[in-house]
Formats: structure tokens, sequence, C-alpha cells
């Protein structure tokens, strides 16, 4: 659950990851939280990333889906959004966070997009609306991300499976 196999990404970003060593598709995922949480990354670019999540195993005590649950799914899409605008030069660090809550969902999966606000050189801000299967708006949520240079430590933070070549 969780794995990210069919993700869509412009090839000039893949190409530009590629030039440093870096397997991009393979280094994309929703994190370990996302994973535990069913997060699936459809399609992703500085303008456009599509995830979904299930509703089952992401629910509060009385069977609605977590607030919590939308918030990591809109993080996720936004910083990854965030992330491709930033280029390979920079990472995205999310630094706040809203989600306004319209309904609630209790089955199926929820799907969240992601779609620019704001895009600087130094912060990036995403609009996130998840809605239900039946295209229901569940929740309206809003990410910044401050877009800071790599330094010669984050490389080590990249996952083993996603340096080509060894590199």
């Amino acid at each position: 659950m969780g794995e990210q196999q069919h993700v869509k990404f412009p090839q000039e970003v893949i190409d530009e990851y590629a030039a440093l060593g870096v397997d991009l598709p393979a280094l994309f995922s929703a994190g370990h939280l996302g994973n535990r949480m069913g997060v699936q990354i459809l399609e992703a670019s500085a303008e456009k990333v599509v995830g979904t999540m299930p509703v089952e195993g992401n629910t509060q005590p009385y069977g609605l889906l977590h607030g919590g649950a939308s918030a990591v799914l809109a993080e996720t899409l936004g910083s990854v959004g965030s992330m491709l605008h930033g280029g390979s030069s920079k990472i995205a660090v999310g630094v706040d966070l809203n989600c306004t809550h319209h309904r609630g969902a209790r089955s199926g999966l929820v799907t969240g997009v992601a779609t620019p606000v704001h895009r600087g050189r130094s912060t990036a801000t995403y609009e996130i609306v998840i809605s239900d299967e039946e295209g229901r708006r569940v929740c309206s949520a809003r990410l910044t991300c401050m877009l800071r240079e790599i330094g010669p430590g984050d490389a080590g933070n990249l996952p083993e499976q996603a340096r080509l070549n060894g590199a």
C-alpha cells in the first residue's frame, strides 16, 4: 500500500534529476507516513499534483475520515508541487498548513488536487482540494513551503533506491 508505481512526471523534470544522479520516480513517494496511510501520488508537476488516499484505516473513532489524515494528504501533495517548482537545487520545507473540513467521508478513496497559488524564489504556496468519490469537497487546504538551497549534508537524505549508479 502506498507504493509509487505510475507517477506521471514531465520528462524534462525526470531528465534534470537524472543528470544529478537521482532516479526521480524511485525517490518519489508519499514518505513513510503517507505510505502507511495508503497515499498514492498519481500525477506530479509544478502546475498540478494529484493523489489519492483510502478512507479505511484513516478514520477517527466515529468512523469518519480523520482530519489529520486529510492534512497528511494535503501536505504531501503541496510539498511535492513545491519541490518540483523549486527544482533540483532546492528542498521544500512546509512552514504553514491550513485545513478546513467541509464534510465527512466514511468509505472509499479521497482524491487531492494541489495547484499553485504562489510560486516564488523562496516560497511556494499550493491550494489542495480533497474530494470524495462523488466529487464532493471534503477538505480545502493551503500549504506554504520554504524553498531552501540544498546543502552538502542534504545528499545523505536521499533514499538509496533513488540514487543512480551508486551516485
